[in-house]
């Protein structure tokens, strides 16, 4: 972890008890960019009236492998309730990236209800992609819940550096979605998912290259090092681990 670092805070989720929101939740991605497995989605829930800090919690990618773990079940604890989603790759390919962000969100969202509905969501980034895409008319049926996160969002860009609730969302859906790439790595050795956890390394694309995909991999994606029929060559130096998300 960066010495540098500064803790996340509560300071700016506590500006939303002046709104008169109560439970917050905090929420974060992990997986987007990866060749291979879910992307997941954590969600953290709070009660603004009486949360206190959480000692150790950053980004998830500032932390190492065994201070993630540590803190589990210290977030756990501290939540008012939490929640982690996936969507597959074969979600991901048949609805896209952001439609596969909302259906795991969605199901992190489900599961935090089950104690508690939040009153509002800050979310890392700059664009809302955890909101239904479906907005009700006056032929829907009011009494049939609408699917996914029915509380506003809110986005900020490095939310999951300087807003605590957005860390421990972060940490929760990493570790989750790390020991499930570990667990898909038994299964599928020859492309280092223990290490690499999916994500475009030039060692992963150049297992593929010699293994082709599994069913676990984002067929939609570019996945080898090569370009398919039709593209240009990539120039020397291109990085080509941003294709697809």
């Amino acid at each position: 972890m960066s010495s540098t670092a500064k803790a996340p805070t509560l300071r700016y989720e506590r500006t939303f008890a002046a709104s008169g929101h109560r439970i917050l939740a905090g929420c974060d991605e992990v997986g987007r960019g990866a060749l291979a497995g879910p992307v997941s989605v954590g969600l953290v829930a709070v009660d603004l009236a009486g949360v206190r800090s959480l000692k150790g919690v950053r980004d998830s990618k500032l932390l190492s492998v065994a201070d993630r773990n540590a803190l589990v079940p210290q977030i756990k604890k501290w939540a008012l309730a939490w929640g982690v989603g996936h969507a597959t790759a074969a979600e991901i390919d048949l609805h896209g990236l952001t439609a596969a962000l909302r259906l795991a969100g969605t199901r992190a969202w489900d599961q935090v209800c089950l104690t508690v509905r939040p009153d509002v969501v800050l979310l890392d980034g700059n664009y809302n992609w955890l909101s239904p895409e479906h907005q009700f008319s006056l032929f829907d049926d009011p009494d049939q819940p609408a699917a996914g996160c029915t509380a506003p969002v809110h986005t900020r860009i490095k939310a999951d550096m300087q807003c605590l609730s957005v860390a421990a969302a972060s940490v929760l859906a990493k570790v989750e979605r790390d020991a499930m790439m570990v667990e898909f790595a038994a299964a599928n050795p020859h492309y280092s998912w223990e290490i690499n956890k999916g994500y475009a390394t030039g060692a992963h694309r150049a297992a593929i290259d010699v293994h082709g995909p599994t069913p676990l991999h984002r067929m939609s994606w570019r996945l080898g090092s090569k370009p398919r029929p039709g593209e240009p060559v990539p120039a020397a130096g291109d990085d080509l681990s941003t294709v697809g998300g």
